[in-house]
């Protein structure tokens, strides 16, 4: 896909990765691209600077990205691409409380279904269409210090799977951004633990937009700003129960090992 005159959308657009892929999308000539955040303050600057719409979304809401969806088609007409972008991270193991579990799962999982059973009608009927979906390179491996964020990226990389497969030969296309460590405020701050030792092989996330353009124009369901991640892939699959071993060691090693008495 070319960016060039196509309407988009991208959820979390107000900060970090979300913000860099805005910028860049205008920046490849997108007819239109929508900045929808929980902040509108952040959206509404984004979308001053790129000449966009800003949308106050909270994408654990089904109505609300209903409602931005219905809003862009009867501005635009179509949208191309949605970039379901908003993601949180919560440290913590099983412990962690329900109420941090559902929602963490209601933005890294559910905001997905939400703006596919909304937007893959119009697609369908037009026969093109295109779903970025943000999962982190923890849906394909796993997140030491949160099993919050390592459960619910797997269940988004499923998801995105299983759009792929079923919806592909519709002409729906379906890429999944995954990431390493990305210099945005939840890595910064630290939000869960185990992520600190990202910080050392970081990337902008300018870098990861870059990635992000190249791999909707080549159309890879995996874009990997991170090319080490296709190699830590393949030794997990490769021997499962070596690649456990080593992140145990990896977790000793940045988390203190937590004993039950």
């Amino acid at each position: 896909m070319k960016l060039q005159d196509k309407v988009v959308v991208v959820t979390g657009g107000g900060n970090g990765i979300g913000r860099a892929l805005c910028r860049r999308f205008a920046a490849e000539g997108a007819k239109a691209v929508v900045v929808a955040d929980i902040q509108l303050d952040a959206a509404q600057k984004v979308a001053t600077e790129i000449g966009g719409h800003e949308y106050s979304v909270d994408v654990a809401s089904e109505s609300d990205i209903q409602l931005l969806v219905d809003d862009v088609l009867k501005k635009h007409g179509q949208i191309d691409l949605f970039c379901s972008n908003a993601g949180i991270g919560v440290e913590g193991d099983c412990d962690v409380t329900n109420r941090d579990w559902q929602r963490i799962w209601e933005i890294n999982v559910m905001a997905h279904v939400y703006a596919a059973r909304h937007v893959l009608p119009g697609m369908l009927a037009r026969k093109e269409g295109y779903l970025l979906q943000t999962v982190s390179a923890a849906g394909l491996l796993t997140q030491i210090g949160s099993a919050p964020y390592a459960v619910t990226k797997h269940g988004a990389l499923a998801l995105a799977e299983w759009l792929a497969i079923t919806y592909g030969d519709q002409g729906i296309k379906v890429s999944a951004l995954c990431p390493q460590g990305v210099k945005t405020r939840m890595l910064e701050n630290a939000e869960f633990g185990g992520g600190t030792f990202l910080l050392e092989g970081a990337l902008e996330p300018e870098q990861v937009a870059e990635a992000v353009v190249k791999g909707l124009e080549e159309e890879h369901f995996l874009i990997l700003p991170h090319p080490e991640v296709l190699e830590y892939i393949r030794r997990k699959a490769g021997d499962y129960d070596r690649w456990l071993r080593g992140m145990r060691r990896l977790q000793a090693s940045v988390v203190p090992i937590k004993t039950q008495v």
